[in-house]
């Protein structure tokens, strides 16, 4: 099962006393893994978030850059070396048990039993989580039917496509109405039309239920999209922190990114580039050679122009408007599909 509880039905007790308005907040998490015959990681090195009930809230970074470390011991999966964290109200240490009653986790693996039915799974991880025989069977049906699984809820888990089987995993999380939902890279793997339906069902659990959902990513486009407000996380630090339009908005001007023909000679085009005017946060990586102008449609044809005297080939250039790539590249000194590689 995505969740396996143990215990009684949460008591309505109030939980501890927090930031008024916050689901989820985090203050300098450290986190440090011993690794036999090698100097130990540091996976997080200091995290501080915080996000607000009802928020869609977005982990953004590559791999190994310290989301998933974030989301288990937000989860009481890990324990922090330092730092505090609590989550619907509740010390996420001190109160773990309390907390676990109180959030839905979907991780990157599957988490249903393949032999049984979409409907058995449901039913049983509502039974875990206390609920009476019928209260559980009425909870499955209406997942079922939210997520488009209701023809196939007496099929066996493992005849699910990727798609149908993501969405069975969510809906176990589900089941007992979190207050806050851990969604850990919930459309890897997917092809671009279950990912599309899994983001418009993501999007809908914080508009209709008041869900408040945070989920790991290395897709830009999927934080962009879904995320009502993100940080960006490289090397076990939030390098940036803010809506997607706040962050891009951050950037003046457009992007400029030129590839020439051969690799050894990118900085030797920085350094030319650096002599135009209106041209400026110049970078290269290999043959790419980045930069910023105030308006990149005019900037263009000089840059060419300029390279072409030189005696420079140019493979292509290209303008775009500020996006989340250019935010990391501005945060964490390199292009995101870089650090991905």
């Amino acid at each position: 099962m995505s969740i396996t509880r143990s215990g009684p039905t949460p008591t309505s007790s109030a939980p501890d006393t927090g930031r008024e308005g916050l689901a989820i907040e985090a203050v300098g998490l450290t986190k440090t893994y011993a690794v036999r015959g090698a100097d130990p990681v540091r996976a997080l090195d200091g995290v501080s978030l915080s996000v607000a009930r009802g928020e869609v809230f977005g982990l953004l970074g590559p791999n190994g850059a310290g989301k998933s470390t974030t989301v288990k011991i937000l989860s009481t999966l890990a324990r922090a070396d330092g730092g505090t964290a609590r989550v619907a109200g509740l010390d996420v240490t001190r109160k773990a048990g309390q907390v676990r009653h109180r959030i839905g986790l979907v991780s990157q693996k599957p988490g249903s039993d393949p032999m049984a039915t979409g409907q058995e799974n449901l039913y049983l991880a509502g039974r875990i989580h206390g609920l009476s025989a019928d209260a559980a069977r009425r909870r499955a049906a209406d997942l079922l039917e939210r997520f488009g699984l209701g023809a196939d809820a007496g099929r066996t888990a493992r005849t699910y496509s990727g798609g149908m089987a993501r969405k069975l995993d969510v809906a176990l999380g589900l089941m007992h109405r979190p207050s806050v939902l851990f969604l850990d890279e919930p459309t890897t793997g997917l092809d671009p039309e279950a990912r599309s339906e899994m983001w418009r069902e993501i999007a809908g659990l914080a508009r209709d239920e008041g869900t408040t959902v945070l989920l790991t990513t290395h897709y830009l486009d999927e934080a962009d999209h879904l995320a009502d407000r993100l940080a960006i996380i490289d090397h076990g630090r939030v390098v940036a922190e803010g809506t997607p339009e706040e962050l891009k908005g951050e950037l003046r001007g457009d992007a400029v990114v030129v590839e020439v023909a051969d690799p050894d000679q990118g900085s030797v085009v920085a350094q030319h580039l650096s002599t135009l005017t209106g041209l400026f946060d110049i970078t290269t990586e290999g043959r790419f050679v980045r930069a910023r102008a105030e308006h990149g449609a005019t900037a263009v044809p000089v840059v060419l122009a300029t390279l072409e005297q030189r005696g420079i080939p140019v493979r292509s250039a290209s303008v775009s408007r500020p996006s989340l790539d250019d935010v990391y590249l501005r945060h964490a000194g390199r292009a995101f599909a870089k650090e991905e590689s």
